[in-house]
């Protein structure tokens, strides 16, 4: 696994290590600012790993699908960063200070907005990697190096696609 791999690894886990960390404080030992203080550190670990795949690339380096992987995972993060801490908040709550409600499971046309409204957040994902991968391939001006970015930018337009398809499906049939 070369260097953008393992920062990858590192950040994902980095940011589930601040979130846990951030939730602990807040609820378990009562220090709400210093939990908010954690909880709010989630976007340094983004820009780490996009100053490293960053850097890694205009040192010379060939972009890999890890180095498109990085502009995903920064995607996916920003737009569903917020809600992601929201979904943990609630399920840390519930399962282990056991002092909030119960998560909710939705179901019929609740679920299809939902759906919906995270579709919405994909697309926002989607534009904030496609800048970052537009912008690493116009910046190293090589397409035999940034080949690997160009795939995952058409791959990740399909998935966007075939996603937006899941949504409305869920209107026309309705998860029960």
């Amino acid at each position: 696994m070369d260097l953008i791999a393992w920062v990858i690894v590192a950040s994902e886990i980095g940011f589930w290590v601040v979130i846990i960390a951030g939730l602990v404080t807040r609820y378990i030992f009562k220090k709400k600012r210093a939990g908010l203080l954690l909880l709010a550190l989630t976007p340094l670990i983004d820009l780490i790993l996009l100053v490293t795949t960053s850097v890694h690339l205009w040192n010379g380096a060939e972009a890999t699908i890890a180095h498109a992987i990085a502009a995903v995972y920064i995607g996916v993060s920003v737009a569903f960063g917020k809600s992601m801490i929201k979904w943990a908040d609630v399920r840390f709550r519930y399962y282990i200070t056991k002092e909030g409600p119960c998560p909710n499971k939705l179901s019929g046309i609740p679920h299809a907005k939902h759906y919906f409204k995270s579709w919405l957040q994909h697309v926002l994902a989607y534009l904030i990697g496609a800048i970052f991968l537009v912008s690493l391939i116009f910046l190293i001006g090589d397409p035999s190096r940034t080949e690997a970015l160009s795939n995952a930018l058409k791959l990740w337009t399909l998935v966007l696609g075939v996603d937006f398809l899941i949504a409305i499906s869920h209107f026309i049939w309705p998860k029960k």
